[in-house]
């Protein structure tokens, strides 16, 4: 199954050595939002998870420098197994300020379902703790071979949870990978999980890296209007085959975001190869 290690894969160039490159003055990258966006710019962490989990506020600051105004975290109880473990003791309201501190903001989190079924209200005082107003389901985790049925018990299962974060003043979310562009009896998983949701209980986080696969982001905002939260930036070349910083590849960056705007998109996370942060920050600025 598709997911972020098949996309992004592994970097050729370390992300300190990008980030010392840096010269953008603090003060400056504020008053620098993109017009297209309209929002903060953020990014993602999981491709430079190794690099934060050794130094969390340096490397928080070194993204700030960089251009981004947002971060969006991996829950670290529920990412343990892919390196998080040294942030399990981290308190909500510690890492909020450690956020803040490096000129951030934090209001959303990737979970996975395991935590969400079995540690729900605990994840949810973190939320509030650490400033989150989204939660985000990085993934289902069914197996490969799972029927349209499952997903659509699996989405109602969502929906409950969604309830109760609702209740809670927080937004729950879905994010996609490849996979929920496979179709299953004639149907895209993604647009069957659609009708499924309840729109005022999961929002979605589009991952635009699906563009890989000729799926256009842009598409579906204009389909779906309200349905979307945030969104997941990526680029990619048809020439290379290879994910390229945001401004170099096949996405319609222009498109994308006028529609993105239009159905009430509220965050945008980049989440890239980590030595072409950089370049995706000064081109979405500058657009």
């Amino acid at each position: 199954m598709m997911n972020r290690r098949h996309f992004f894969g592994k970097s050729a160039m370390g992300i300190g050595s990008v980030l010392m490159a840096s010269q953008i003055p603090m003060n400056l990258l504020a008053s620098e939002s993109s017009k297209a966006l309209s929002k903060p710019l953020g990014f993602q962490v999981w491709t430079i998870k190794d690099q934060l989990i050794k130094d969390f506020p340096g490397t928080l600051k070194m993204m700030a420098k960089l251009g981004y105004q947002s971060v969006e975290m991996c829950s670290p109880p529920g990412y343990v197994s892919s390196g998080f473990g040294p942030l399990v003791s981290m308190k909500g309201s510690e890492m909020k300020k450690i956020v803040e501190d490096a000129g951030l903001v934090l209001e959303s989190t990737h979970y996975g379902m395991g935590e969400l079924r079995e540690n729900l209200s605990e994840r949810i005082n973190f939320a509030h703790e650490s400033g989150q107003k989204q939660m985000i389901a990085s993934s289902f985790g069914l197996p490969k071979d799972a029927k349209m049925s499952d997903w659509q018990k699996a989405a109602d299962e969502l929906n409950e949870i969604g309830a109760k974060t609702k209740k809670a003043g927080i937004q729950m979310g879905f994010h996609n990978h490849h996979m929920e562009f496979e179709k299953l009896d004639g149907v895209y998983i993604y647009d069957k999980l659609l009708e499924h949701f309840d729109p005022k209980l999961v929002k979605m986080q589009f991952q635009v890296a699906v563009i890989s696969i000729g799926i256009k982001a842009a598409t579906y905002f204009a389909k779906y209007p309200g349905r979307f939260i945030s969104a997941h930036l990526a680029d990619w070349s048809s020439t290379t085959n290879k994910q390229v910083p945001v401004g170099q590849g096949i996405v319609d960056w222009k498109e994308l975001f006028a529609a993105a705007k239009k159905c009430g998109v509220k965050n945008y996370f980049v989440e890239i190869d980590p030595e072409t942060f950089k370049e995706s920050a000064n081109y979405i600025r500058r657009l």
